[in-house]
């Protein structure tokens, strides 16, 4: 049995391998990472702000990375087709991601439809108000998407790979800054795929 530690590293090294291998997704991940980690700190100060940095800024650029710019042709380099690669994801692949984004993206529009929510919270009297609804509800979306998939992993793996997946998601911003800082440089020379990945590609 891996240790904790050993599956951690394993989650990261397939994410990277299987799913990071255009320099535009690497760089969004570079910008997601900082305003995740500006998130973090706001987490402390303000949640539903912390939300909404995390919502419009580092879940756009990282998903967006994802569905427009990465490659999901045969993946040479690790001799997976995409459809693969989805069907052992361990944490959220495309498909539960559509899932997500578009409760994210019904959020505002049930609060615009019905400002209490059929009696559940306060009704919002101006803008403002509605901006931190919609920061609270993308906060529960949020905190219930990284709890949901865990759990659901506690059962359809094992608890460590379910608390090794939620460490991984947390810790994220600081593995990816890391990884990925150069990536805006590597654009800047014209490079749009990793390396290795263009030069297996056929």
């Amino acid at each position: 049995m891996t240790t904790f530690f050993e599956a951690l590293d394993i989650q990261r090294q397939d994410d990277h391998r299987y799913y990071h291998h255009h320099r535009i997704n690497q760089a969004l991940h570079f910008v997601s990472a900082i305003s995740f980690l500006v998130a973090y700190a706001w987490l402390l100060i303000d949640p539903v702000v912390s939300a909404l940095i995390a919502w419009l800024v580092s879940m756009a650029t990282r998903q967006a990375g994802h569905f427009f710019f990465e490659p999901k042709g045969y993946d040479h380099i690790n001799q997976a087709s995409h459809e693969h690669k989805e069907a052992i994801k361990v944490g959220y692949n495309l498909q539960r991601k559509i899932v997500l984004m578009a409760l994210w993206a019904a959020a505002p529009v049930a609060l615009l439809v019905s400002p209490d929510l059929q009696g559940l919270i306060e009704p919002h009297s101006d803008w403002t108000g509605y901006a931190r609804d919609v920061g609270a509800a993308w906060l529960v979306i949020g905190v219930g998407g990284l709890l949901f998939r865990t759990v659901h992993l506690f059962f359809i793996r094992d608890v460590q790979t379910g608390l090794v997946w939620m460490t991984k998601i947390l810790t994220d911003p600081f593995h990816d800054i890391a990884l990925y800082h150069k990536a805006p440089l590597h654009l800047m020379r014209g490079e749009l795929l990793d390396p290795a990945y263009h030069g297996q590609r056929g």
